[in-house]
């Protein structure tokens, strides 16, 4: 299932044969430099298992990313409801992305992270849309930027389910985009 494309990306659901790319990514220490801990093979498929399903049911969720010429998988990108209450309340509708690191610094996430914002807004109808990151994350924090989210510094907080083991990663920022801002940009 095809969610969209643009001029050089698809955005759709995950197809068995992109397992490969989904274990590489979760499992790169540079690709999860700001997450916890890398995931082993078994791990990362179940999460594929669980995206996939997500997406059939709810139309929402992390899609596979691939090159729209080749259909070659690079990472994936997309809008899933997020549940970190108080800090962003049920319901809640982030933006995420990852890449495997040889698709980095091509523009990438910002074409395709554009591309979203737009269906998530118009064949949503999505009052706003979030994203956050590890404070020093200034890789993803420079994408919220580029594709239109502003800072909300009012909603920074620490992550309920980052380990005591790693401090440097619980203090995160948040960005946002409401619909309003969306129309007049």
């Amino acid at each position: 299932m095809i969610i969209l494309e643009t001029d050089r990306l698809r955005i759709r659901n995950w197809l068995e044969s992109d397992r490969p790319l989904f274990a590489e990514i979760n499992a790169d220490p540079k690709v999860m430099e700001f997450f916890p801990r890398q995931r082993p093979r078994e791990e990362s498929d179940a999460l594929m298992d669980e995206a996939r399903q997500r997406i059939s049911e709810t139309g929402l969720g992390f899609f596979a990313l691939a090159l729209k010429d080749t259909d070659e998988p690079i990472g994936f990108l997309g809008l899933a409801r997020t549940d970190l209450t108080p800090f962003l309340p049920q319901g809640t509708v982030e933006i995420g992305w990852r890449l495997a690191v040889r698709f980095w610094r091509q523009g990438f996430v910002t074409e395709a992270g554009k591309a979203i914002l737009r269906h998530g807004f118009d064949e949503h109808g999505l009052a706003e849309i979030v994203s956050f990151a590890v404070k020093n994350n200034a890789r993803s924090t420079a994408v919220m930027t580029r594709i239109g989210l502003h800072r909300d510094p009012a909603r920074d907080f620490e992550h309920p389910r980052v380990p005591d083991t790693a401090p440097h990663l619980k203090q995160h920022v948040v960005y946002a985009l409401s619909r309003e801002q969306w129309l007049t940009q």
